[in-house]
């Protein structure tokens, strides 16, 4: 079997399994909701706020659109493990390899596509209710947060889809990203201090912000992130490569 042919079947599995095409369709739509909710109800308050960075709070929606980026990643990986699919996923792919690193780059594509869409339309739409406040894109630093934002959407894509692949569940892995991503983080970072900064969403993260101050750079903070996004995606690779279906 091709390599095309077998990116086209990857790309059939996502779009017709309603639970998975819904999740990577919640990654635009959840974001611009929370944007919406609270860019027009506090933003021109928090934007008089001591401290304030602009280009950061611009983009604080996505900290919802990577919840259903990761549900995204878990969902389309997690499939393969129900009802015997995988099964007849390798009976169709032999390879296991190409069958693995066809579902990681069709993940990855649309991941990114959606996050790119996701991360502008973000910043454009959240802008229009500033007010005297409203930056544009050539503010320092908003172009790189606005690429940025949607290359950190798909490495938290990948990042939970490679865990799937190890956990062989969305809801095990779930259970373990959302929490850490919407508490422990945080937790660990007043703890730990700048080693913080190396955790997969703080490293990020960093992307977005137009000021630095830690050790991390924007780019080297989501080269951090992609690095485990890589090892995940090698701790799928092994689990598919040598498990049983």
């Amino acid at each position: 079997m091709s390599t095309t042919a077998v990116l086209r079947s990857e790309w059939i599995k996502i779009r017709s399994v309603r639970s998975v095409s819904g999740s990577l369709i919640a990654v635009f739509a959840a974001t611009l909701l929370v944007t919406l909710l609270t860019f027009s109800t506090v933003g021109q308050a928090e934007a008089d706020a001591p401290g304030h960075d602009p280009v950061f709070s611009a983009f604080y929606a996505l900290n919802f659109g990577q919840i259903a980026a990761m549900s995204f990643g878990a969902t389309a990986v997690s499939s393969e493990f129900l009802n015997g699919a995988l099964r007849i996923s390798l009976s169709a792919v032999p390879r296991r390899g190409l069958f693995y690193t066809a579902k990681m780059a069709v993940i990855g594509t649309l991941a990114l596509v959606v996050g790119s869409v996701t991360s502008l339309s973000t910043f454009v739409f959240g802008q229009l209710f500033m007010g005297e406040y409203s930056i544009g894109l050539g503010e320092p630093g908003a172009v790189r947060a606005v690429i940025g934002g949607g290359i950190y959407l798909a490495l938290m894509t990948l990042l939970a889809a490679g865990l799937t692949a190890l956990l062989r569940s969305a809801v095990a892995v779930l259970s373990l990203l959302v929490p850490f991503v919407l508490i422990v983080s945080f937790v660990v970072g007043d703890i730990a201090g700048g080693a913080a900064e190396y955790l997969p969403d703080r490293a990020g993260q960093l992307i977005l912000h137009q000021a630095q101050d830690g050790s991390l750079g924007p780019w080297t903070g989501l080269a951090v992130t992609a690095g485990w996004a890589g090892l995940a995606l090698l701790a799928g690779w092994w689990a598919v490569s040598t498990r049983d279906a």
